[in-house]
Protein backbone atom coordinates (compact mmCIF):
# COMPACT_ATOMS: atom_id res chain seq x y z
CA UNK A 1 0.00 0.00 0.00
CA UNK A 2 2.92 2.28 1.09
CA UNK A 3 4.47 1.86 -2.23
CA UNK A 4 1.38 2.46 -4.38
CA UNK A 5 0.73 5.57 -2.54
CA UNK A 6 4.20 6.89 -3.49
CA UNK A 7 3.80 6.10 -6.82
CA UNK A 8 0.71 7.58 -7.04
CA UNK A 9 2.36 10.80 -5.42
CA UNK A 10 5.48 11.06 -7.40
CA UNK A 11 3.54 10.67 -10.66
CA UNK A 12 0.92 13.49 -9.64
CA UNK A 13 4.12 16.24 -8.50
CA UNK A 14 6.03 15.40 -11.81
CA UNK A 15 3.25 15.39 -14.30
CA UNK A 16 0.78 17.86 -13.25
CA UNK A 17 -2.79 17.58 -14.84
CA UNK A 18 -3.15 13.89 -14.75
CA UNK A 19 -5.30 11.87 -13.11
CA UNK A 20 -3.74 8.43 -13.76
CA UNK A 21 -3.47 5.41 -11.67
CA UNK A 22 -0.04 3.92 -10.34
CA UNK A 23 -0.30 1.47 -13.02
CA UNK A 24 0.81 3.87 -15.62
CA UNK A 25 4.16 4.37 -15.92
CA UNK A 26 6.59 7.96 -13.66
CA UNK A 27 8.09 9.69 -16.93
CA UNK A 28 11.18 9.19 -17.80
CA UNK A 29 13.14 12.54 -17.42
CA UNK A 30 14.93 13.83 -21.02
CA UNK A 31 18.17 15.37 -19.37
CA UNK A 32 20.11 14.30 -22.59
CA UNK A 33 19.89 14.10 -25.98
CA UNK A 34 18.44 10.59 -26.64
CA UNK A 35 18.05 8.75 -29.93
CA UNK A 36 14.59 6.76 -29.69
CA UNK A 37 15.43 5.08 -33.21
CA UNK A 38 18.60 2.75 -33.13
CA UNK A 39 19.00 2.44 -36.86
CA UNK A 40 18.73 -1.37 -36.79
CA UNK A 41 15.79 -1.87 -35.00
CA UNK A 42 12.55 -1.45 -33.14
CA UNK A 43 14.13 -1.42 -29.53
CA UNK A 44 12.22 1.02 -27.44
CA UNK A 45 9.33 0.71 -29.27
CA UNK A 46 6.27 -2.06 -29.51
CA UNK A 47 3.87 -2.57 -32.35
CA UNK A 48 0.06 -2.68 -31.71
CA UNK A 49 -2.24 -3.53 -34.66
CA UNK A 50 -5.82 -2.89 -34.59
CA UNK A 51 -7.74 -6.73 -34.00
CA UNK A 52 -4.27 -8.24 -33.75
CA UNK A 53 -2.99 -6.42 -30.47
CA UNK A 54 0.60 -6.16 -29.10
CA UNK A 55 3.55 -7.48 -31.11
CA UNK A 56 1.37 -8.96 -33.67
CA UNK A 57 2.30 -7.81 -36.93
CA UNK A 58 2.31 -11.07 -39.44
CA UNK A 59 1.63 -8.21 -42.45
CA UNK A 60 4.83 -6.74 -41.47
CA UNK A 61 3.37 -3.39 -41.18
CA UNK A 62 6.42 -2.25 -39.17
CA UNK A 63 10.10 -2.90 -40.33
CA UNK A 64 13.23 -1.51 -40.13
CA UNK A 65 15.70 -2.14 -42.73
CA UNK A 66 18.29 0.42 -44.45
CA UNK A 67 18.62 2.29 -41.32
CA UNK A 68 14.96 3.62 -41.75
CA UNK A 69 11.60 2.80 -40.42
CA UNK A 70 9.30 1.70 -42.83
CA UNK A 71 5.34 1.66 -41.95
CA UNK A 72 3.34 0.26 -44.79
CA UNK A 73 -0.07 1.13 -43.79
CA UNK A 74 -1.65 -1.37 -44.67
CA UNK A 75 -3.30 -2.18 -41.28
CA UNK A 76 -4.37 0.80 -38.72
CA UNK A 77 -2.04 0.72 -35.77
CA UNK A 78 0.98 1.84 -34.28
CA UNK A 79 4.38 1.57 -32.58
CA UNK A 80 4.56 2.55 -29.21
CA UNK A 81 7.50 3.79 -26.75
CA UNK A 82 8.08 1.24 -23.99
CA UNK A 83 8.70 4.50 -21.71
CA UNK A 84 6.74 8.29 -21.05
CA UNK A 85 8.13 11.12 -21.39
CA UNK A 86 7.40 14.62 -20.31
CA UNK A 87 8.81 18.04 -20.82
CA UNK A 88 11.42 17.47 -24.15
CA UNK A 89 11.70 18.69 -28.04
CA UNK A 90 11.26 15.69 -30.45
CA UNK A 91 12.21 15.75 -33.78
CA UNK A 92 11.28 13.33 -36.14
CA UNK A 93 12.37 13.38 -40.21
CA UNK A 94 9.90 11.40 -42.25
CA UNK A 95 8.87 10.66 -46.02
CA UNK A 96 5.63 9.79 -47.45
CA UNK A 97 6.49 6.80 -49.63
CA UNK A 98 3.65 6.92 -52.02
CA UNK A 99 1.92 4.13 -51.33
CA UNK A 100 -1.70 3.98 -50.07
CA UNK A 101 -4.52 1.06 -49.21
CA UNK A 102 -7.81 1.21 -49.13
CA UNK A 103 -10.05 2.67 -47.56
CA UNK A 104 -7.89 5.29 -48.35
CA UNK A 105 -6.58 4.41 -51.09
CA UNK A 106 -7.27 7.84 -53.20
CA UNK A 107 -7.32 9.94 -50.02
CA UNK A 108 -4.87 12.04 -48.41
CA UNK A 109 -1.64 10.41 -46.98
CA UNK A 110 -2.55 10.06 -43.18
CA UNK A 111 -0.32 9.71 -40.45
CA UNK A 112 0.67 11.07 -37.17
CA UNK A 113 2.17 11.62 -33.93
CA UNK A 114 0.42 11.08 -30.71
CA UNK A 115 2.39 12.47 -27.33
CA UNK A 116 0.77 12.27 -23.75
CA UNK A 117 -0.22 8.75 -24.47
CA UNK A 118 -2.09 6.84 -21.59
CA UNK A 119 -4.38 4.40 -20.99
CA UNK A 120 -4.66 1.19 -22.68
CA UNK A 121 -3.39 0.20 -26.01
CA UNK A 122 -6.29 0.74 -28.38
CA UNK A 123 -8.26 3.05 -25.87
CA UNK A 124 -9.61 4.98 -28.64
CA UNK A 125 -11.63 2.33 -30.87
CA UNK A 126 -9.32 -0.24 -30.67
CA UNK A 127 -6.60 1.20 -32.06
CA UNK A 128 -4.22 3.73 -30.48
CA UNK A 129 -4.05 5.03 -27.04
CA UNK A 130 -5.94 8.18 -25.40
CA UNK A 131 -3.45 11.08 -26.88
CA UNK A 132 -2.81 14.38 -28.16
CA UNK A 133 -2.02 13.71 -31.92
CA UNK A 134 0.45 16.18 -33.93
CA UNK A 135 -0.82 15.80 -37.00
CA UNK A 136 0.79 14.26 -40.21
CA UNK A 137 -1.02 14.32 -43.44
CA UNK A 138 -1.03 16.04 -46.67
CA UNK A 139 -1.85 19.54 -46.50
CA UNK A 140 -2.49 19.52 -42.84
CA UNK A 141 0.56 18.60 -41.42
CA UNK A 142 0.36 20.58 -37.89
CA UNK A 143 -2.85 20.46 -37.08
CA UNK A 144 -3.52 19.17 -33.47
CA UNK A 145 -6.50 16.56 -32.78
CA UNK A 146 -7.89 15.43 -29.39
CA UNK A 147 -7.87 11.72 -29.11
CA UNK A 148 -9.38 11.19 -26.10
CA UNK A 149 -13.03 9.91 -24.92
CA UNK A 150 -14.56 13.36 -24.88
CA UNK A 151 -14.23 14.11 -21.55
CA UNK A 152 -11.79 17.30 -20.18
CA UNK A 153 -9.20 14.95 -19.22
CA UNK A 154 -8.55 15.37 -22.40
CA UNK A 155 -8.12 18.74 -23.97
CA UNK A 156 -6.08 21.39 -25.35
CA UNK A 157 -6.93 25.50 -25.72
CA UNK A 158 -5.66 27.15 -29.08
CA UNK A 159 -5.59 31.25 -29.72
CA UNK A 160 -7.81 30.84 -33.32
CA UNK A 161 -9.12 32.65 -35.95
CA UNK A 162 -12.05 33.97 -36.29
CA UNK A 163 -13.09 32.16 -39.70
CA UNK A 164 -13.50 28.12 -38.78
CA UNK A 165 -12.82 25.45 -41.60
CA UNK A 166 -15.45 22.51 -41.71
CA UNK A 167 -15.89 23.73 -38.02
CA UNK A 168 -12.88 23.16 -37.04
CA UNK A 169 -10.94 26.46 -35.51
CA UNK A 170 -7.60 27.45 -37.64
CA UNK A 171 -4.89 28.34 -35.05
CA UNK A 172 -3.89 32.31 -35.01
CA UNK A 173 -0.40 33.08 -34.97
CA UNK A 174 -0.77 36.13 -33.29
CA UNK A 175 -2.02 34.28 -30.32
CA UNK A 176 -4.39 37.03 -29.89
CA UNK A 177 -7.74 35.38 -30.97
CA UNK A 178 -10.09 33.78 -29.25
CA UNK A 179 -9.03 30.80 -27.13
CA UNK A 180 -10.64 27.67 -28.14
CA UNK A 181 -11.19 24.65 -25.89
CA UNK A 182 -11.49 21.32 -27.56
CA UNK A 183 -12.00 17.68 -25.84
CA UNK A 184 -12.44 16.00 -29.37
CA UNK A 185 -11.62 16.59 -32.44
CA UNK A 186 -9.02 19.79 -34.72
CA UNK A 187 -7.67 22.48 -34.66
CA UNK A 188 -5.61 23.34 -37.83
CA UNK A 189 -2.40 25.01 -38.67
CA UNK A 190 -2.55 28.82 -39.47
CA UNK A 191 -2.43 28.41 -43.01
CA UNK A 192 -4.15 24.89 -43.81
CA UNK A 193 -5.68 25.65 -47.27
CA UNK A 194 -9.24 26.58 -46.97
CA UNK A 195 -10.20 24.57 -49.91
CA UNK A 196 -8.49 21.59 -48.31
CA UNK A 197 -9.91 18.06 -49.82
CA UNK A 198 -9.57 14.39 -48.71
CA UNK A 199 -7.89 13.35 -51.86
CA UNK A 200 -4.59 11.72 -52.47
CA UNK A 201 -1.71 14.30 -53.52
CA UNK A 202 -3.16 17.67 -52.31
CA UNK A 203 -0.79 20.18 -51.85
CA UNK A 204 -1.88 23.56 -50.23
CA UNK A 205 -0.60 26.95 -51.76
CA UNK A 206 1.11 27.67 -48.93
CA UNK A 207 1.72 23.82 -47.23
CA UNK A 208 5.20 23.75 -44.93
CA UNK A 209 5.48 19.96 -45.92
CA UNK A 210 7.82 18.98 -48.81
CA UNK A 211 6.54 17.06 -51.57
CA UNK A 212 6.31 13.17 -51.79
CA UNK A 213 9.48 11.41 -51.52
CA UNK A 214 11.23 14.51 -49.95
CA UNK A 215 12.36 14.37 -46.00
CA UNK A 216 10.40 16.68 -43.78
CA UNK A 217 11.43 17.60 -39.89
CA UNK A 218 8.45 17.40 -37.68
CA UNK A 219 9.04 19.25 -34.77
CA UNK A 220 7.16 19.17 -31.22
CA UNK A 221 7.79 20.57 -28.28
CA UNK A 222 5.88 19.36 -25.27
CA UNK A 223 7.13 22.07 -22.39
CA UNK A 224 4.32 21.75 -19.25
CA UNK A 225 0.85 22.10 -20.52
CA UNK A 226 2.12 23.47 -24.05
CA UNK A 227 3.05 21.96 -27.02
CA UNK A 228 4.41 23.81 -30.01
CA UNK A 229 4.71 21.90 -33.66
CA UNK A 230 6.92 23.04 -35.98
CA UNK A 231 6.98 22.13 -39.20
CA UNK A 232 10.63 22.36 -41.66
CA UNK A 233 11.23 25.45 -39.12
CA UNK A 234 7.86 27.12 -39.25
CA UNK A 235 5.67 27.00 -35.81
CA UNK A 236 2.53 25.73 -37.25
CA UNK A 237 0.63 25.67 -33.71
CA UNK A 238 0.24 25.71 -30.36
CA UNK A 239 -2.06 24.46 -28.24
CA UNK A 240 -1.98 25.60 -24.36
CA UNK A 241 -4.12 23.86 -21.21
CA UNK A 242 -2.85 20.67 -22.58
CA UNK A 243 -4.46 17.44 -20.73
CA UNK A 244 -2.45 15.00 -20.43
CA UNK A 245 1.47 16.91 -19.96
CA UNK A 246 2.80 13.34 -20.19
CA UNK A 247 2.81 9.76 -21.52
CA UNK A 248 4.03 7.78 -24.35
CA UNK A 249 4.78 8.70 -28.15
CA UNK A 250 3.00 6.37 -30.84
CA UNK A 251 3.57 7.11 -34.54
CA UNK A 252 0.56 5.76 -36.16
CA UNK A 253 -0.22 3.19 -39.21
CA UNK A 254 -2.94 4.95 -41.13
CA UNK A 255 -3.27 3.25 -44.61
CA UNK A 256 0.10 5.25 -46.31
CA UNK A 257 3.69 4.49 -47.12
CA UNK A 258 5.43 6.49 -44.48
CA UNK A 259 9.49 6.53 -43.57
CA UNK A 260 11.37 7.72 -40.90
CA UNK A 261 15.12 7.73 -40.76
CA UNK A 262 15.00 9.65 -37.32
CA UNK A 263 13.55 10.09 -33.72
CA UNK A 264 15.61 12.00 -31.70
CA UNK A 265 14.28 13.67 -27.70
CA UNK A 266 16.17 16.66 -26.84
CA UNK A 267 15.71 18.28 -23.16
CA UNK A 268 14.19 22.27 -22.76
CA UNK A 269 16.37 24.61 -22.87
CA UNK A 270 16.97 26.62 -19.69
CA UNK A 271 14.04 29.66 -19.89
CA UNK A 272 15.80 32.86 -20.02
CA UNK A 273 14.40 35.10 -16.37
Amino acid sequence: MLRILLVCLGFGMVCPGNWLSAEEPAPTPVVEVRELFNGHDLTNWYTFIKDRGRDSDPKKVFTVRDGTIHISGEELGCITTEEAFENYRLQIEYRWTGQTFPPRIDKARDCGVLIHSVGKDGGWHKTWMFSIECNIIEGGTGDFIVVGDGSDRYSITVSCLPEKQNGCGVFDPTEKGEPITIHGGRVNWFQRDPDWKDQVDFRGANDLEKPVGEWNLLEVIADGDTITNIVNGKVANIARNVRPQCGKIQIQSEFAGIEIRKITLLPLEPKKP
